[in-house]
């Protein structure tokens, strides 16, 4: 393709058909590591070991093949000689294009065959499974196909769905005969005469008598494998019964029947072949055997070769532009990445930049930039590269728009049209108008030769001075004449130039201007050593050490901390390296940090740090004490923990202190853990106790609840049956309540724990409330007036709800005159000799009968014990007169 003269050179393909891999090798055998690239120009094929290349001329072991393969006869290895064992490459050279890297392929030689382990004798019972250990040296079992084979008085062994060889060599014998009975020896064949391990008795013993308890012959172990390899973990249980099989994983049952990668091997071994990252987990072999059950886990691990999910590109450029070459990996473990230009590594500089982690970055490009790039991914399990030509075309070249690859087939449509015409001169007065620590701003006037309505456009070239590697950069838009350089180092002489094209192509370069970047004003770094330490349970005290100041001594530090979980930060100043915090909450975690100043102000922070303040004896009592009386002799505490962040540390148990009320100084102290209940035991008859309740932990007692009272039963009372029906229950409606009154079950012996009432409109059971076994009212309230509700009481207890009692009322309509607030003072009057204290009536109502007459109703709620509603009392209600109608009584 030609434009205004010029060859815009297509991408050569240039990449390896064949790329060495890993061998294994023998001492004295001869390996081959293979290796064919091409090119339309052959290229020339070269070997690197270990980074340095091999002088193959003059050398009488190794030899390059035609295909560009590379022999090694009679491998040379010894314990203090290893010159063939190492790290081969292969590279391709065509000259005038540039070179390429192979992968790069370990040449591993084992050492002599050696058992590192022998079988030893040993009994098995019949229908059990029997395990004969024989291990061969890790370096040459892949060699040798693991262990070699098994002979048998002393005949090979036939492996069969019955008789399986492990990876690391052992044999299993499973559902194990008479027949298996006999002397054992494994043998290494390896190309040499064979070698073989010691004899060992396997004898096949009768059934026992009796059980044999179940135990593991051999536990499956962990395994790291790569993916598409196949891994086993062995399981070998004996026991009588003989025990049977079964494997979890990630406790899920594993189905290994009619599985295509799952498969369970003689004596209840598990194969997984091609393994894959899906496969990861923990793997249980469970053996079961008669009520006996143990199991063993195993994890297993996939590593994942490197692999290229976006591999580079070809890439068209002009000299001062910059390119990204982009290449994107994935494996396990994360792969490394490097780079690599016509086989030479990439040194990251300041031109040349990894950026997003693995893609390469080129500024400022010059012809010698050109080449084959390419990207090398590596981790434990292999490597891989993929690699690109970058082409650097003359600036009357345009960059076609078509994708490289598809340049080979680009016309002349594709590239900007070509005229012939005056160019621009150089632009005049080149400033820099602001100059910062990184960036500059140029301005320029237009050229003199500037024929009107030319929309010039201009490139401004770039470098440090003294490197001759330019970069440039653009105007965004036509007749624009500034710009703004970006990134640019602090304290650094640039050289700028611009150049101004038109239609016809870019005209004379400005005469070049130097300008340098203001250095850069220098923060503190973060402190080093930054460390806390609770000093007391609402203090803590933070160290640091100064850090390395930029320009100018530290002048002071400012300590943030926070509370954990909170987003509110606070702060204090302090002057020197260390400061204790007061006043914090305590067993609470708070994070730290620091922040050094200078004369230039806040430099970096350190990292937070956090401790806990130490813990304390609670602030609190615990919440919601209550009292239950068991029977004559018991009483069941119950309460809920101190509010949160009362704690002041774990709480560790809870003391409760209690005392009869008639002799208060008389106090007995029980420890209990950290449940939320105590029953109390061994008290006396008709008894009132008061209790209290304080928590605990490990730096004492905190505070404890008020007393709280209750009196033991005289007898113990039945509980083993539901509480009879209440003796009586009355209902007084009023306008948007009901006052609810009963009286005790006439049977005393059952235990009544509370009352249970329920009511509704034309139901009892849309609302349920109860109340403590002493009440003897409860005043319904939230009612809605005139409105016709059902109402149930049952006595209950511990072992559920008595027979219940029913009434209905209907609430009072809405009176349309003002409501009356009444205050009723009780007088009591009755003929019991030895009165009980009386308590003020509750509910009290009062409700307009006409213009001169109020009606008052109220409940009684001191009724003395055993005292029926149907005894004499009387009540004084009293109120003031000579007050006008239409007034609010009182």
């Amino acid at each position: 393709l030609c434009f205004t003269g010029s060859l815009v050179r297509t991408f050569t393909p240039f990449y390896f058909l064949v790329e060495p891999v890993d061998v294994l090798s023998v001492r004295g055998a001869s390996v081959v590591m293979n290796c064919s690239a091409y090119c339309e120009t052959p290229p020339k094929i070269e070997w690197k070991k270990d980074g340095t290349f091999l002088n193959l001329e003059s050398d009488d072991r190794r030899q390059l093949l035609p295909d560009g393969s590379l022999l090694i006869n009679s491998v040379v290895h010894s314990k203090h000689n290893k010159p063939d064992e190492g790290y081969y490459q292969c590279v391709a050279t065509v000259e005038s294009l540039g070179t390429i890297v192979s992968r790069t392929a370990k040449l591993t030689v084992a050492g002599l065959p050696m058992f590192s382990s022998h079988p030893e004798s040993s009994s098995v019972y019949r229908g059990n499974t029997a395990l004969l250990n024989c291990e061969v040296n890790v370096d040459l079992a892949p060699y040798v196909s693991p262990g070699g084979g098994w002979e048998q008085d002393p005949q090979p062994v036939a492996l069969d769905e019955r008789v399986l060889k492990l990876p690391s060599g052992a044999l299993i014998i499973s559902n194990a005969t008479e027949t298996d009975g006999g002397l054992y020896r494994c043998v290494i064949e390896s190309g040499g005469a064979p070698k073989y391990s010691d004899e060992a008795e396997l004898k096949v013993l009768p059934d026992p008598e009796v059980p044999q308890d179940l135990v593991f012959v051999r536990q499956p172990s962990s395994l790291t494998k790569v993916t598409g390899q196949s891994a086993v973990f062995p399981c070998v249980a004996a026991g009588f019964p003989a025990p049977y099989i079964r494997w979890t994983r990630n406790e899920e049952e594993l189905i290994t029947e009619g599985h295509e990668r799952f498969l369970l091997l003689a004596g209840g071994s598990l194969a997984v072949s091609g393994v894959t990252e899906e496969d990861v987990g923990t793997y249980s072999c469970i053996a079961e055997s008669g009520n006996e059950t143990i199991e063993a886990q195993a994890e297993l691990s996939v590593q994942v070769p490197p692999a290229f999910l976006k591999q580079p590109a070809n890439i068209y450029a002009h000299e001062s532009m910059d390119i990204v070459f982009e290449c994107e990996v994935t494996g396990k473990p994360t792969p490394t990445v490097k780079w690599v230009k016509n086989g030479d590594m990439v040194i990251p500089s300041d031109y040349f930049k990894i950026v997003k982690e693995h893609n390469l970055q080129v500024l400022g490009l010059v012809k010698s930039d050109e080449g084959f790039y390419q990207c090398i991914a590596e981790n434990d399990v292999g490597n891989a590269q993929a690699g690109a030509q970058l082409i650097i075309l003359d600036h009357d070249v345009a960059i076609p728009t078509l994708p490289p690859t598809s340049l080979t087939s680009a016309t002349n449509d594709h590239l900007a049209p070509a005229t012939t015409g005056p160019l621009p001169s150089a632009p005049r007065d080149v400033v820099a108008t602001l100059v910062s620590t990184r960036f500059i701003r140029l301005t320029w006037r237009t050229p003199v030769s500037d024929p009107q309505g030319d929309n010039l456009t201009y490139s401004i070239f770039y470098t440090k001075e003294g490197i001759n590697r330019e970069r440039v950069e653009n105007t965004s838009r036509a007749g624009e004449t500034q710009v703004t350089i970006q990134n640019l180092m602090p304290e650094t002489v640039y050289v700028f130039r611009v150049v101004a094209q038109n239609r016809h192509g870019a005209g004379e370069s400005s005469v070049p201007l130097k300008v340098a970047t203001q250095p850069e004003v220098q923060l503190p770094g973060p402190a080093p050593n930054i460390r806390a330490y609770a000093s007391s349970p609402t203090s803590v005290t933070v160290t640091w050490e100064t850090p390395l100041s930029g320009n100018g001594e530290i002048q002071n530090y400012k300590l943030y901390y926070m509370e954990k979980g909170q987003d509110t930060e606070q702060d204090v100043d302090v002057a020197g390296l260390s400061h204790t915090i007061n006043g914090l909450k305590k067993y609470t975690e708070y994070s730290f940090r620091v922040v050094a100043y200078n004369k230039h102000g806040p430099g970096v922070s350190t990292q937070d740090v956090v401790v806990r303040t130490l813990s304390d004896v609670p602030s609190a009592p615990p919440q919601n004490l209550t009292l239950e009386v068991r029977n004559s002799k018991s009483i069941m505490l119950h309460w809920q923990p101190p509010p949160a962040g009362t704690h002041s540390g774990q709480i560790t148990g809870y003391k409760i202190r209690y005392r009869k009320v008639s002799r208060k100084s008389d106090v007995t102290e029980s420890i209990g853990g950290t449940q939320l209940f105590q029953l109390i035991e061994g008290l006396e008859r008709g008894t009132e106790y008061s209790f209290r309740v304080a928590a605990l932990t490990v730096n004492g007692t905190g505070p404890a609840t008020d007393w709280v009272s209750t009196e033991t039963f005289e007898s113990d009372l039945d509980e083993t049956r539901v509480p009879e029906v209440p003796s009586s229950l009355h209902v007084r409606p009023l306008v948007t309540s009901i006052v609810v009154s009963w009286t005790p079950p006439e049977n005393q012996n059952i235990v009544v724990r509370g009352y249970a009432i329920g009511y509704g409109i034309g139901s009892p059971h849309a609302q349920t409330v109860k109340v403590d076994y002493k009440q003897r009212y409860y005043t319904i309230e939230n009612l809605d007036p005139s409105s016709h509700y059902v109402i149930t009481l049952k006595a209950f207890n511990n072992v559920g709800e008595g027979i219940p009692l029913y009434e209905s009322a209907v609430t009072r309509p809405h009176s349309d005159t003002s409501e009356v607030d009444l205050f009723v003072i009780n007088a009591p009057y009755t003929p019991v000799p030895d009165p009980s204290p009386m308590m003020p009536p509750v509910g009290v109502q009062a409700s307009i009968l006409s213009h001169d007459t109020i009606r008052i109703t109220w409940a009684d709620n001191s009724l003395p014990k055993n005292q029926k509603i149907t005894d004499a009392r009387y009540y004084t209600v009293r109120w003031k007169t000579n007050i006008p109608a239409n007034t609010k009584y009182k």
